[in-house]
């Protein structure tokens, strides 16, 4: 088991990781009935793409000898209608440090391979940007 969710009303959950106790809130959109006072199902979908981007490019740094600490990613959730769902995810990752070309590709590369990114459909359009410092 990786987590219990309990519906606390008024179309919101609390989702608890069972290995550390964390929880996270989750509130239904305004555009959707909600008060969108937390992070949304879909908000969690596609900054979990980035998170795991930011991960597995921080897993192969590491393997490098490299520093990214400090890397941020700005995550844009475009959502579709019939059937309402997430038809695009704009990423714009921050690297604060210069690397060579080499670097650049592998790292960007290893970001491309985040495997939350490759359980999604593949009908929903990804744009992934870096910019280097």
């Amino acid at each position: 088991m990786t987590s219990t969710v309990t519906y606390r009303g008024g179309l919101r959950t609390e989702a608890t990781h069972l290995r550390s106790g964390n929880t996270i809130i989750t509130d239904a959109p305004i555009d959707n009935k909600g008060k969108g006072e937390a992070f949304s199902p879909t908000d969690l979908v596609a900054t979990a793409i980035a998170s795991c981007m930011l991960t597995i490019m921080g897993i192969k740094a590491d393997e490098m000898e490299v520093n990214i600490e400090g890397t941020t990613a700005d995550v844009e959730k475009i959502m579709g209608t019939e059937p309402r769902r997430i038809t695009q995810v704009n990423i714009h990752i921050n690297v604060p440090m210069t690397a060579d070309e080499k670097t650049k590709k592998i790292l960007e590369r290893a970001a491309l391979t985040c495997p939350v990114d490759q359980s999604v459909s593949e009908r929903m359009i990804r744009d992934v940007k870096f910019t280097w410092a």
